[in-house]
């Protein structure tokens, strides 16, 4: 993991070397840098390359982790003399006894610099200075206070992303009550399902939410929301569509009151510092595989782990801009609220990333002087399709880093990056996922970017691939394992009063170390591959294959636009193929005809690519791709369809992005005759 230095940013695709090297001039000016310098010598030892510094994170994590509270000064009272008396996995604990709040920290900047820029679909945008921002986030508080919320209370958000999410946020979790937030192209339902188990004291709810240039209405989803939860008190109305003083408006049968209103008069924030480990927000998982699993995460862990990750490892820091395209519903939306903790300019963006056009997030990111920019993988490769030339076409100077995650990054995306975004700007792919709500790893800035690779496992987190027996492996596919916690895993789920959830979501497979569930390979020079998920393996011929090597070629090609890969054991056989299929679906860009020349172009470039052994059995022509709405390809629940599973005990169908893309499956499943 030491800096390549025969490589420079001029590097192109066709040298051996790197695509991407620091700049010496540049590097010794990052935190990264400084924090090293510190730390070693807090440590007593040099710590020059980033394996030096990450061995050291991963061998004292109780120091590592006390020296990122001391660098980033962060305000903690009765910090205990062993801040990791309990290092097993379930169950340690950090900084016992000690005392923090996140929101204190996200609003410790005063003055009239730009704190927030909030962008609708339309282009309307409001620019909220950090005294303003603290000005409503303590009008809320107040509030809040008298619908009697307290401590340990739970205030929801039914809400798209505006700034009346992360005022929410920030005045709920300021007071030491718990946050959690939902989009409204959820459901009633689908929003009870998530929301209602934590039974919440207050709901905050917009009128509606724009997508793709239409205004879509969800007052009467928020009215059967309120009536599904009980414990409700009150409603603060959020207004983005303009509709809740319309005549017809439902009665949502509790108090309720303006948010524009409540936020007229400014008041000065409050915060209550709670125990490190004391619950801060509660994500939840997709819920593809039953009922949506509530992640609990600490004030704590949340704030050490994401001033680790943005201010050393992206190098955000005050004054900078920090955007990154999510929702309320993706854990990323949280990542990117956690900009505020170091100082920079958040960019809430609330629309679709292709409005009018797939330029629609370069455009935003040059009228904003952005300095981080995140997106999809799905979003570079849409531009790339959609021949943009953004670097040459938008004034970009600003723009330093480019952030991809949500699934493996096609090698094609590194290229075009450097070709057509910039050849300086650092493209990192990260992994990670809501169970941390964070990265295992990801980029820094003293690494160089290599094609396909992610450029290391985070500092602070000892990530493995292991073998079936549990044996560490470099340059082969195994399972991406953490063999010792994190401050930001969780403290636990809602609802598992025994932990017997928890346990069985991470450690089952191997006793006592985090199994996350990824196909991974720790490469030579100590960069990360992702395969995909290890519970969608193919295992053609008893080899392991990963669906990644085969989206990365297929993508690639100018006549496809997404495809899916699944391999599925049928006790019948499919087709001829005997008891296990593997199909390839692919959606077809307009104009193309999947005959059998292509098919077989589409062989040959797996082929090639990939090897033999990831060609399909049969590639099937589909109008589209189910996903999560947090974008990942529902490979899993296509198997089980695919094997005949129905699809109530499948996926609940609220979880995905297009549901007529899914029914395409039900229907193929059905019309093809598989084994019920």
């Amino acid at each position: 993991m030491t800096v390549s230095q025969d490589a420079t940013p001029e590097s192109t695709p066709e040298t051996t070397g790197p695509i991407w090297t620091p700049d010496p001039d540049t590097l010794a000016a990052t935190q990264m840098t400084e924090f090293a310098r510190l730390l070693g010598a807090r440590a007593g030892r040099e710590l020059v390359s980033y394996q030096d510094l990450w061995e050291y994170s991963v061998e004292d994590l109780a120091g590592f982790w006390s020296a990122i509270a001391e660098y980033f000064d962060v305000m903690v009272d009765d910090v205990p003399g062993d801040v990791l008396p309990e290092k097993s996995m379930p169950g340690a604990r950090w900084f016992p006894g000690a005392h923090v709040n996140y929101a204190e920290h996200s609003l410790r900047h005063t003055g009239s610099a730009t704190a927030v820029i909030a962008i609708d679909e339309a282009g309307h945008t409001d620019e909220v200075s950090w005294d303003r921002l603290r000005g409503m986030v303590g009008s809320v508080q107040e509030w809040l206070l008298a619908q009697g919320v307290e401590r340990g209370d739970r205030v929801v958000g039914y809400l798209p992303n505006t700034l009346h999410a992360l005022v929410g946020l920030l005045a709920t979790t300021g007071l030491g009550a718990v946050w959690s937030a939902c989009g409204q192209d959820y459901g009633a339902a689908g929003a009870l399902a998530r929301l209602g188990q934590l039974e919440p004291t207050v709901l905050i709810a917009s009128d509606g939410y724009q997508w793709n240039g239409k205004h879509f209405d969800r007052r009467q989803e928020v009215a059967e929301v309120v009536a599904g939860i009980g414990s409700l008190r009150a409603v603060l109305r959020a207004s983005v569509a303009g509709l809740w003083e319309h005549d017809d408006t439902p009665d949502l049968g509790v108090a309720s009151a303006d948010f524009d209103a409540v936020i007229a008069e400014p008041s000065e924030p409050r915060f209550v510092r709670v125990e490190f480990n004391d619950p801060l927000w509660v994500l939840f998982s997709s819920g593809t595989t039953g009922v949506p699993k509530g992640i609990v995460h600490s004030h704590g862990g949340v704030l050490l782990d994401h001033l680790r990750l943005l201010g050393l490892h992206i190098d955000l820091r005050a004054g900078e801009r920090f955007f990154w395209y999510t929702t309320t519903n993706w854990m990323m939306w949280n990542l990117q609220v956690s900009g505020l903790l170091v100082g920079a300019a958040i960019v809430l963006y609330d629309g679709s990333p292709n409005k009018p056009g797939p330029q629609r997030l370069w455009e935003i990111s040059a009228d904003h002087h952005v300095t981080v920019l995140g997106v999809s993988p799905g979003y570079l490769v849409g531009s790339a399709k959609a021949d943009l030339h953004p670097g040459s076409d938008y004034d970009l100077s600003a723009l330093r880093v480019i952030g991809s995650t949500g699934a493996p990054l096609p090698a094609q995306c590194y290229v075009w990056v450097h070709d057509e975004v910039g050849k300086n700007i650092q493209l990192a792919s990260t992994s990670g996922g809501t169970d941390v709500v964070s990265g295992f790893a990801g980029a820094a800035p003293n690494l160089p970017v290599h094609i396909g690779e992610i450029s290391c496992p985070f500092l602070g987190v000892n990530m493995q691939s292991w073998d079936e027996d549990g044996h560490a492996m470099i340059g082969e596919v195994g399972e991406l394992v953490i063999t010792s916690p994190m401050p930001s895993m969780p403290i636990y789920f809602w609802n598992d009063p025994d932990g017997s959830r928890y346990h069985g979501a991470y450690f089952d497979t191997y006793p006592g170390v985090w199994r996350h569930g990824d196909w991974i390979t720790i490469t030579d020079n100590g960069g990360v591959v992702i395969s995909g998920r290890s519970d969608a393996t193919l295992n053609r011929h008893g080899v392991r294959l990963g669906s990644a090597d085969i989206y990365d070629a297929v993508e690639d090609m100018p006549e496809i636009i997404e495809s899916l890969v699944i391999g599925a054991e049928l006790d019948g056989g499919h087709n001829g193929a005997g008891d296990y299929w593997m199909p390839l679906f692919v959606v077809l860009a307009d104009g193309v005809e999947l005959d059998d020349d292509l098919r077989k172009r589409i062989s040959e470039t797996i082929r090639t690519s990939a090897s033999p052994r990831h060609v399909p059995d049969d590639v099937i022509a589909v109008p589209a791709i189910p996903h999560t709405r947090t974008g990942k390809k529902l490979e899993i629940p296509v198997k089980r369809l695919i094997q005949g599973r129905p699809l109530g005990k499948v996926i609940g169908v609220d979880t995905v992005d297009d549901p007529d893309a899914l029914q395409y499956f039900v229907r193929f499943a059905r019309e093809a005759g598989d084994p019920q």
